[in-house]
């Protein structure tokens, strides 16, 4: 397994190690005691899986504390655009984002710890989209941002994404009073 610092501290790619041979492929996407031996002890609770078609943008999420999230992804078939935008107040990279393409081909995983809003943008037809969860869904502790913000200027390199009617009406960046 190998381990990538992003330039947002937190944010890792994870690249793990795949036999391949004429059978096809096999890896450990998750195993606590590898894991834990890179300084990676992290405790899931939660797994999550969607299918997209292509061009449907799902995010920006996050939880507010007691139930904010670290989530360790995956594409399991297809490829995603992947973006984390920092919410932590304190980081020199607030309000910063990081894009990351994840697809089934190269394998690589995408940790985002908790103090981060989390969305995709799905690049083909049924993407399936893997992610653990270090606590668990609790919708009242659910919150948004719009997808489109001017102020954090992600270029998602779609003008017009599938999103959900509660995605198309989050609300922006600057009305956020972040909990991390």
């Amino acid at each position: 397994m190998k381990l990538i610092k992003t330039e947002i501290e937190g944010l890792l790619i994870i690249e793990p190690k795949v036999f391949e041979d004429e059978r096809g492929h096999f890896f450990e996407s998750w195993n606590k005691q590898v894991f834990a031996k890179q300084g990676l002890d992290w405790d899931f609770v939660q797994d999550n899986q969607s299918c997209s078609v292509k061009n449907v943008l799902r995010g920006l999420h996050f939880q507010n504390p007691p139930y904010e999230q670290g989530k360790l992804l995956r594409v399991v078939s297809g490829s995603v655009m992947d973006v984390a935008v920092d919410l932590r107040k304190k980081s020199n990279t607030y309000g910063k984002h990081f894009k990351i393409i994840l697809n089934s081909g190269e394998k690589k995983l995408f940790w985002i710890p908790p103090g981060f809003a989390h969305g995709f943008l799905t690049l083909e037809d049924n993407t399936i989209f893997l992610y653990k969860c270090t606590k668990r869904y609790d919708k009242d502790s659910e919150r948004s941002i719009i997808w489109n913000d001017p102020e954090l200027n992600i270029d998602w390199g779609v003008s017009s994404p599938i999103v959900s009617p509660k995605d198309a009406k989050a609300p922006a960046f600057d009305q956020l009073d972040s909990p991390f």
